[in-house]
């Protein structure tokens, strides 16, 4: 397995491939988002890594970006290409799909995804 020198690196994508997400689609995402990265030689610049569930299945397929903290909901290929391309341009990408940035010191809802349950309470139950 490969170690990848990440300096320079700008954009980290965390790209679910969990159960619900490859019902919806996930593996075609994956493949747009990384052929769009190929396409525009920007393999140094954003990193992609293929995930296990990131807990918003209702949100499937997400993606989710760091070191900005956007998670992205709904995604199809056609979106995760307009992502890529949007992060390269270094402009704010998919607002439709953004289900919850990193503001204030923590991960906020914008009220675009489904509503969740307390992960914690939900465990006391």
């Amino acid at each position: 397995m490969a170690t990848w020198n990440l300096s320079g690196t700008k954009h980290h994508l965390l790209l679910c491939n969990g159960g619900s997400c490859m019902l919806r689609g996930a593996e075609g995402v994956t493949a747009a988002i990384r052929d769009e990265i190929a396409l525009h030689h920007a393999d140094s610049l954003i990193h992609t890594t293929r995930t296990l569930c990131n807990g918003r299945c209702e949100d499937a397929c997400t993606v989710v970006q760091y070191p900005g903290g956007a998670w992205y909901r709904h995604m199809t290929p056609a979106d995760g290409r307009l992502l890529v391309r949007q992060l390269l341009q270094e402009q704010c990408p998919l607002p439709e799909q953004t289900a919850y940035v990193y503001q204030h010191q923590q991960l906020t809802a914008t009220g675009t995804a489904a509503a969740g349950v307390n992960k914690y309470q939900s465990r006391m139950d």
